[in-house]
């Protein structure tokens, strides 16, 4: 049956059902849970033509990637959860590829001109993010992975950076490392600078020197990894101790470290961010790794069901979250050895 078939046998208008079976927050729980059962037990399914006439959306969200470094496990385990949230309410999420900023540009525009999409996810933001005044302007809704200063109408979701770093940092200053590297993502990225942040002030609190020589940014990648390992270990004065952004930059170290003859743990603690991967489990390697926690999977769904909120006309100051870290020890970490 059609829609205006399905709604007559319901007593209510098409435009009623169409709302209620696409969660608008105005339809009674009543009438929404009522047209759900009806909808379940005479099988019927909207037409996305007709469902967009009648609720203005069209049922996709997007989200658009520049680049090849924007691709990895972190891309795969985040767009996991996303598209899985999304399925959940037979949502589908357009994905474009674009090779430069300016490209990345157009892409928005045209998908607000076009309207194939009800709202963007954005993500990898920087500080002071051009991106965001863009899709203010285009009234594109968005939600960001990550944080920006821009204020707006957008939602956003986040993991306490600075203080997952500040844990870490802590606890190999607690076990009397004072040569601390830090591998940090890439400069300018809201996430990079909060983690920096972290990195400092415990730094500072302890009264132990600031050495650039023993910071490094990059893309998180196991020769990234690897690059600035080998840089740290050839200092005069190497690092005793290391923060990796990521496990696939910890990958790098840990190779690094074997290379130059030394052992993870006994002779450089190694600390590292993103444990959460069904193929790279930190308690498989050797020695075991110590992490900082941070499902990434399911902040892909969460971005789903703020996206979602928001689209349906949810309020994007409310939706803004800050998840807190873990810091899991492991057989990585030891005291400083001199």
């Amino acid at each position: 049956m059609n829609l205006k078939q399905f709604a007559a046998r319901l007593g209510l208008s098409p435009t009623t059902v169409s709302r209620a079976l696409s969660g608008y927050p105005e339809v009674k729980a009543a009438t929404r849970e009522r047209v759900l059962k009806a909808a379940a037990l005479y099988g019927y399914r909207p037409n996305t033509s007709a469902l967009g006439l009648a609720t203005g959306r069209v049922g996709a969200i997007g989200i658009v990637f520049k680049g090849d470094t924007e691709f990895g496990p972190h891309t795969s385990e985040f767009m996991g959860g996303l598209g899985t949230r999304l399925q959940r309410d037979e949502i589908d999420m357009l994905v474009v590829t674009v090779g430069s900023a300016e490209a990345e540009f157009a892409a928005y525009r045209r998908l607000a001109a076009s309207k194939r999409v009800d709202g963007i996810v954005l993500h990898s933001p920087v500080v002071e993010d051009p991106r965001i005044p863009l899709l203010e302007e285009l009234g594109l809704p968005f939600v960001i992975h990550g944080r920006a200063t821009a204020e707006g109408r957008h939602g956003w979701l986040d993991i306490d950076n600075a203080g997952a770093i500040r844990q870490a940092t802590g606890l190999l200053a607690d076990l009397g490392h004072r040569r601390i590297g830090f591998i940090n993502g890439v400069r300018g990225r809201t996430f990079a600078e909060h983690r920096l942040e972290g990195y400092v002030d415990v730094l500072t609190e302890r009264e132990i020197a600031l050495d650039p020589q023993l910071c490094g940014n990059g893309e998180f990648t196991d020769e990234m990894g690897f690059r600035l390992m080998q840089g740290f270990l050839d200092l005069d004065d190497p690092p005793t101790a290391v923060l990796a952004g990521s496990m696939m930059s910890a990958l790098g170290a840990m190779r690094a470290i074997r290379i130059a003859g030394l052992r993870v743990g006994d002779d450089i603690s190694l600390i590292a961010h993103d444990d959460v991967f069904p193929y790279l489990s930190p308690e498989n390697l050797v020695p075991t790794l110590s992490t900082t926690r941070s499902p990434i999977r399911a902040a892909g769904a969460r971005i789903g069901d703020l996206i979602l909120d928001l689209v349906q006309g949810g309020d994007g100051h409310t939706l803004r979250e800050v998840w807190p870290v873990e810091l899991v020890m492991r057989h990585s970490t030891a005291a400083c050895p001199r």
